[in-house]
């Protein structure tokens, strides 16, 4: 590969107190990379660990600030990044050198501004109702997949000057990128896969549904509403029929689901903090 014009992609990496993550995503990241192909930016946001020293050890460039928040640490990461496209990636995934690679390829295309890598959930360590409840959720979501909820995306110049800057205080990065490109415009790559670790308890993952729904709410205050296809009972009922989840699955599903919403209506005026689900993080 012919770099003696630089890298040729940035990758912007938001975190806050990610540590442990961090590690794991730089090392399957930089495993197999050539060495100057990719410009690393890893921004640690009002941390207290050692995320930051866990990037320099990996020969990463860092940018510290002691303000919170992804959204500001993703415009100092976007200001310091070198080269388009560029990959945003949150700092608890994992991305292969090969999987970026594919990225970039999959933007070069005619008309694609966007895209995002196939999500691969991490169940491990998830307790029995939340692991059906995401194997669930995650097949009746697939036929539809865009932006959101892969833990990375990627724009091209182009796409850039659409997404930022960022508005201040933005909960859902990946929904406001989602909603700012048509579906001729993004693209889903099969063959980048993201491994992402969703919540390992029902408590965390209903934790997790009320900052979605916060985000979405946002997105719609903002000119940006996240617009997806219903998740119906007929394509549940569908999935089960081709034994693609089971009826034990399904069943977890409702009832989580029941309770969801039955907790969207009880809180529905109630001010709602938005913080990480460190039961998703890596130990």
């Amino acid at each position: 590969m012919d770099l003696t014009e630089g890298p040729v992609v940035s990758v912007v990496i938001p975190a806050h107190n990610e540590e442990a993550g961090l590690a794991g995503l730089l090392a399957r990241l930089l495993d197999g990379a050539v060495p100057g192909e990719f410009d690393v930016v890893v921004v640690a946001n009002a941390c207290t660990d050692r995320t930051a020293g866990v990037a320099r050890d990996a020969g990463v460039r860092v940018v510290e600030t002691e303000t919170p928040g992804k959204a500001n640490a993703l415009r100092l990461g976007d200001e310091s990044a070198r080269v388009f496209p560029r990959v945003y990636a949150d700092a608890d995934v994992l991305l292969s050198a090969d999987g970026v690679r594919a990225l970039v390829e999959a933007v070069q295309k005619p008309g694609v501004l966007a895209c995002a890598p196939r999500p691969v959930l991490d169940l491990s360590g998830a307790g029995p109702v939340a692991r059906r409840v995401h194997r669930v959720h995650e097949a009746l979501v697939a036929p539809s997949r865009g932006l959101a909820g892969t833990g990375v995306y990627v724009l091209t110049e182009d796409g850039h000057a659409r997404v930022f800057p960022l508005p201040d205080g933005l909960l859902a990065d990946d929904g406001w990128v989602h909603a700012s490109f048509g579906q001729d415009e993004r693209a889903v790559v099969a063959e980048a896969a993201s491994v992402v670790r969703p919540a390992r308890t029902v408590r965390a993952h209903l934790r997790r549904r009320v900052r979605v729904r916060l985000g979405n709410r946002q997105l719609a205050e903002l000119g940006r509403p996240v617009t997806a296809n219903p998740l119906r009972l007929p394509d549940l009922l569908g999935l089960v029929r081709v034994r693609r989840v089971g009826a034990v699955e399904a069943a977890c599903y409702l009832a989580v689901l029941a309770l969801d919403k039955a907790l969207a209506r009880v809180r529905r005026d109630r001010p709602v903090s938005w913080g990480t689900d460190a039961s998703s993080r890596h130990s």
